[in-house]
């Protein structure tokens, strides 16, 4: 007679409160994706298109970690681990557009940068409100609280940079907030590989 059991933890069932929430703040990054990229673009702030090219990659992370609910433990580590990679991947390319910008020396227009920042703050603190309640699941939910909180750190610093570059009409206001969520990136994605790969190295220890 065969064997029907697994030597791997089972499946996690579906948290449909967690599905939900994923749903709510994937509408919410992929809204403010854009607002952020038009924005940036009119303003000539780095920080805000950086923010956008995050808000982009949330909304891509949230996507993938609502088709892998209910997966075993194994693949949502593994998908986890790919999103920890992009998150520190994230973090060398704002440190590369900090360059580009400080090598152009163009100021940014604080008064809109300001105004989306404050927008965006409002949409990721929600977005952080509604996940809190995951931070301490697996890799995968881990990683989602990671990316809500993250943003809502970087669109404060973005708007202290707007106050910053209305004050002294200077960039590097914006530069320094560029550093601040380059270093987030890569602080939050090794969080999460660290964590993953732990829990890819458990499923097979069973």
């Amino acid at each position: 007679m065969a064997c029907t059991c697994s030597h791997e933890p089972a499946p996690q069932k579906p948290n449909s409160k967690f599905r939900t929430a994923l749903w709510i703040a994937l509408v919410i990054n992929l809204a403010m994706f854009f607002v952020e990229l038009i924005g940036g673009a009119y303003a000539h702030s780095s920080a805000l298109w950086a923010d956008a090219l995050d808000f982009f990659g949330d909304t891509v992370n949230y996507a993938v970690s609502l088709a892998v609910l209910g997966a075993s433990l194994y693949w949502r580590a593994t998908v986890a681990l790919l999103k920890g990679l992009t998150m520190a991947l994230f973090g060398f390319v704002v440190i590369a557009k900090t360059i580009y910008a400080y090598i152009q020396g163009i100021p940014p227009e604080a008064i809109t940068m300001g105004a989306i920042g404050i927008l965006a703050l409002l949409a990721n603190v929600v977005a952080a409100v509604i996940l809190y309640a995951f931070r301490d699941g697996d890799s995968n939910m881990q990683s989602v609280w990671l990316c809500s909180r993250n943003d809502a750190i970087g669109n404060i610093a973005v708007i202290l940079a707007a106050v910053g570059v209305f004050g002294t009409g200077s960039l590097l206001p914006d530069i320094f907030v560029a550093v601040i969520m380059a270093s987030l990136g890569l602080t939050g994605g090794y969080q999460v590989v660290q964590k993953a790969l732990q829990e890819r190295r458990d499923t097979q220890a069973f």
